[in-house]
């Protein structure tokens, strides 16, 4: 019992893996097999990657004691930026890098504001999240635009590939993009640096550790993240609209608490953020697959984030008491 606890504490993911499995199973079950079918998942691994990058993000920005409520608009934003400026006769590339770095400004004056003046994230993305939707109305003019899509190289995002074609393009990215913050977070002098900014600031302070600038790559970071999920999820539907990535913010925070990161900061992992992600996936799967009301969604993805919080506290307060009695 006490190497199970000292193992969830250390990789508290794990609890996240095993409800995972647990779901899975369920849903197997009450599906009548149709869950696990070929099918099926590749309907959910074609899904994963536009929540996961996300998910990605704000675990990233949380990790190192921040949270971002724009990237649901951002979502929206760096498509939409997109689609525009390829009816206005913008190649598809430059207009890429146009949307991405739109994402890009957005991460930054919100950890710029944060940092600068001294106030809560909350605050400052609550306000970005209304902007930057309001931005992508206007910029729509009310209308989702119709860019020739014979341009886009679908096949490099959106496609299916791979053995029997079971995935699309776009899991390839989120795979490749998940494995180098991965190494960034658990590799790096920059890891390290946003770990230890997130779990003590005037520690990492004192180290001199330029913890404004971690913090602002982070807010940076995650809008680029949400930017990109964003365009995958136009190319797939082959139309931005204003309204895309709307609830997508709590989503991700939910995904990246269940998924083990702490929300005083400094402790969590890109695994797990995953993990929380794929979560929410197969909920909202499984309820359909399972013939359960959808209306239970959101409150089966609330009750999960409550368990997570209240499972990771006693967790930590069994491993004090673990090091006390050892102690003794």
């Amino acid at each position: 019992m006490n190497r199970l606890l000292k193992l969830a504490m250390q990789k508290p993911e794990m609890a996240a893996a095993l409800l995972l499995v647990l779901l899975v199973v369920l849903f197997q079950v009450r599906s009548y097999g149709i869950f696990l079918s070929y099918d099926n998942l590749r309907g959910i691994f074609g899904f994963l990657p536009e929540m996961g990058l996300v998910a990605i993000g704000v675990t990233l920005l949380m990790i190192a004691g921040e949270f971002d409520l724009s990237v649901g608009s951002v979502f929206a934003l760096t498509p939409m930026t997109l689609a525009v400026l390829m009816v206005m006769g913008w190649g598809f590339w430059p207009a890429t890098f146009i949307g991405l770095l739109v994402a890009a400004v957005v991460g930054f004056i919100n950890g710029w504001i944060t940092i600068k003046f001294e106030i809560p994230s909350f605050i400052t993305t609550l306000g970005m999240m209304f902007m930057a939707r309001s931005m992508t109305v206007v910029v729509s003019g009310g209308f989702p635009p119709r860019p020739d899509f014979n341009q886009i190289p679908t096949t490099l995002f959106v496609s299916y590939v791979g053995p029997g074609q079971m995935f699309r393009s776009s899991f390839v990215w989120f795979v490749g993009i998940a494995l180098v913050v991965h190494i960034l977070l658990a590799r790096t002098n920059f890891g390290n640096w946003i770990r230890a900014t997130g779990g003590f600031l005037p520690a990492a302070r004192g180290m001199g550790i330029p913890t404004a600038r971690v913090k602002i790559a982070c807010f940076i970071i995650c809008s680029l993240l949400s930017g990109f999920a964003g365009i995958i999820q136009v190319l797939r539907l082959g139309s931005p609209l204003p309204s895309l990535g709307i609830g997508y913010e709590l989503q991700a925070v939910a995904a990246a608490v269940i998924g083990g990161t702490s929300l005083a900061g400094g402790i969590g992992s890109v695994i797990g953020g995953i993990i929380g992600a794929a979560l929410i996936r197969v909920i909202d799967n499984g309820m359909v697959m399972s013939q359960i009301n959808s209306n239970w969604f959101q409150f089966a993805v609330g009750g999960m984030t409550i368990f997570a919080v209240v499972g990771n506290a006693w967790l930590r307060k069994r491993g004090q008491a673990m090091k006390v009695e050892t102690e003794r």
